[in-house]
């Protein structure tokens, strides 16, 4: 079953191409035979040399020993140690070519299984002993892939296989330029005299990536959180230049809600409950490895130099757990204190907003009676309108010649001589004027009337001005009294009267 489901996956999988090179650790029972040897295959030969270096032919065979001299440990590793195609680590990918790739599996007996684990995220820890009785080998699965970063795909992945009638442990490393993996190689190679121990390489990895990188990592995060929150509380005992995020009496709200997803970001990169899963995995795997080796003499029993390493990686296993025990409790307590942060910033929003809406409403209180004030004048205008225009009607209706204003009751207004002579009675009357001497009338009554209703609306727009203005303090005082006391509210829901620093003072 895992033949077949193996031959059909890397049928459909897509192949890129990457650098290659190896290395060989081989220590010998005469430590002048040992060698530690790093290369990479030169591209023009890379099939014939790839292959020479998993059937071990070529300039790879085994050296000739004189007598007396034993293998005593080795460690062989197809290496691609700088992975930079785009889809290196994407799911249905393969660095190498489909005949290529199959080869080294079978050739250095490593698990069938490695090639499902491509789309596996995060770290990932699997190993198990096959079920070969003649030659039994310990299969190790050890990877940790992330999502694409600028375009590109990182992590790592290494695939061992040790062989307990051998001492050999093959396989497989492969890491993009981003991950530890070049470290953890020149840490094996400075360790190849306890090459034996076929989770050496595993625990190196572990220990780079569990650096201290990670705790300065979690006290970068707590302390970004410490100015976010004093930020968020307004602390008064902070001066302004310590913390980039107040602005005089203003704070960067935008800002601050942008670092807190940022510093939330951060406080979860490498989380511990993963990797404490990872050492179980790993623990567990070292008690498999020793209960098929402690008895075998070529492993130096109980008491001999694996054993001391094998304490040893234990102790150090222990060391990461505890580790990551105080890591797990510091992150828990910082994401508590982001959540803290995060609900009182929203609080602060929703005040800013509310406060806005209330100003909005203020604004339009004030146009809505402004609105008003001018239908009042328009209505103004239409009164004195209705007043003067009956007047103006009938001076226009009186100012027409249907009228005659001549005092001695005249019909007929005075006319040009008549041709061919004229009477003495015309000569002797009096001239004719034709503005009427009466007309003073309309001006003693239009003056009087104009300027009394002129006068008394005057009076009564100021009045009504000053009751205008009344209103509109009024409308401001209500507003502030309004906003006084949703603010109040909410502040009551969300903060405490009593400051836990002072509990217990007096």
């Amino acid at each position: 079953m895992d033949d077949y489901m193996f031959r059909s996956y890397v049928a459909e999988f897509t192949c890129v191409q990457e650098e290659t090179g190896y290395l060989e650790i081989f220590n010998y029972s005469d430590p002048s035979f040992n060698t530690c040897e790093e290369h990479r295959f030169r591209s023009d030969e890379l099939p014939d040399e790839f292959s020479n270096f998993l059937y071990r032919r070529g300039a790879f065979a085994p050296p000739k020993l004189r007598p007396g001299v034993e293998l005593v440990s080795g460690v062989r590793l197809i290496l691609q140690q700088n992975a930079k195609h785009p889809e290196t680590f994407t799911p249905s990918y393969l660095s190498f070519s489909h005949q290529a790739y199959e080869e080294m599996v079978r050739t250095l007996h490593l698990p069938f299984r490695a090639i499902e684990g491509t789309s596996v995220v995060g770290p990932f820890f699997w190993s198990a002993l096959d079920q070969d009785d003649d030659d039994p080998h310990l299969q190790i699965i050890f990877r940790k892939s992330d999502v694409r970063k600028k375009g590109f795909t990182r992590g790592w992945e290494l695939t061992l296989s040790h062989s307990f009638r051998t001492n050999i442990t093959t396989g497989y490393a492969k890491g993009t330029p981003s991950s530890d993996m070049v470290a953890s190689i020149k840490h094996l190679r400075a360790c190849a005299a306890q090459a034996l121990h076929p989770l050496l390489l595993p625990v190196i990895i572990l220990s780079h990536d569990l650096s201290m990188k990670n705790d300065q990592k979690q006290r970068n995060a707590r302390q970004w959180l410490r100015d976010l929150e004093t930020a968020v509380s307004m602390r008064s005992e902070v001066l302004e230049e310590e913390n980039k995020y107040i602005r005089g009496a203003m704070i960067d709200l935008d800002q601050i809600n942008m670092d807190l997803v940022e510093c939330h970001s951060q406080v979860l990169w490498k989380r511990p409950q993963a990797y404490q899963e990872i050492i179980k995995g790993i623990s567990q795997a070292m008690e498999r490895f020793w209960e098929k080796a402690k008895d075998d003499e070529a492993y130096g029993g109980r008491g001999g130099e694996v054993d001391k390493l094998h304490r040893s990686m234990l102790a150090r296993l222990d060391f990461y757990q505890a580790k990551l025990k105080g890591i797990e409790n510091y992150a828990h307590i910082t994401l508590e204190r982001l959540t803290i942060q995060r609900a009182a910033l929203y609080n602060i929003i929703a005040q800013k907003e509310s406060k806005l809406g209330l100003t909005m409403a203020g604004e339009q209180r004030r146009l809505a009676h402004a609105s008003k004030r001018d239908s009042t004048s328009m209505k103004i205008l239409s009164l004195l309108g209705a007043i003067f225009l009956p007047a103006t009607y009938l001076a226009s209706i009186f100012g027409m010649t249907f009228f005659n204003f001549v005092p001695d009751g005249g019909n007929d207004p005075p006319s040009s001589t008549a041709s061919g002579g004229s009477s003495s009675s015309e000569s002797t009357a009096a001239p004719w004027n034709p503005v009427s001497p009466l007309l003073w009338i309309y001006f003693a009554i239009t003056i009087p009337v104009t300027l009394a209703i002129v006068i008394c609306w005057r009076w009564w727009d100021r009045r009504r001005e000053r009751k205008y203005a009344q209103e509109d303090a009024d409308i401001e005082e209500g507003i502030e009294k309004m906003e006084a006391q949703i603010m109040a509210t909410m502040r009551k829901r969300t903060m405490s009267k009593m400051r836990t620093w002072e509990v217990g003072k007096k």
